[in-house]
């Protein structure tokens, strides 16, 4: 789904993809924010990403060569905000941007929260959750 030219609040998109790869995912334990959205069912990035343990939950991280599964959804904009708050997006935890996914979703243009702090002495978690 590509957004609107004109960003202005009236004319932001009201569905957007998420791609989830953690705790938000059915059976974990952040998963009750998704209530209500649409899933459109499992996919996986393209090789280009790394999954980092935070102990109880991981970080995506750009720059690396994991393929990481997950589930991809369309959510409306009052869950996004919902997800924005749980990610921290607002004191820059995690930050919102695009992922691009492997087909058969690799024409769409889906977003993902990555985390963007020092993951150097952090262990790799692969590439499932």
């Amino acid at each position: 789904m590509k957004p609107a030219d004109d960003a202005s609040p009236s004319r932001l998109p009201t569905i957007s993809l998420i791609f989830v790869y953690g705790t938000l995912k059915r059976g974990q334990v952040r998963h009750f924010a998704l209530a209500g959205q649409r899933l459109l069912g499992d996919a996986k990035s393209r090789p280009r990403y790394r999954m980092v343990n935070l102990g109880s939950y991981p970080a995506l991280i750009e720059g690396g060569a994991s393929a990481i599964a997950g589930e991809l959804w369309e959510v409306d904009a009052t869950c996004l905000a919902l997800l924005d708050e749980i990610e921290s997006v607002a004191e820059a935890y995690y930050r919102r941007g695009e992922i691009l996914l492997a087909p058969p979703h690799d024409d769409l243009i889906v977003e993902a929260y990555f985390f963007d702090a020092d993951v150097s002495s952090l262990p790799d978690h692969g590439e499932v959750w």
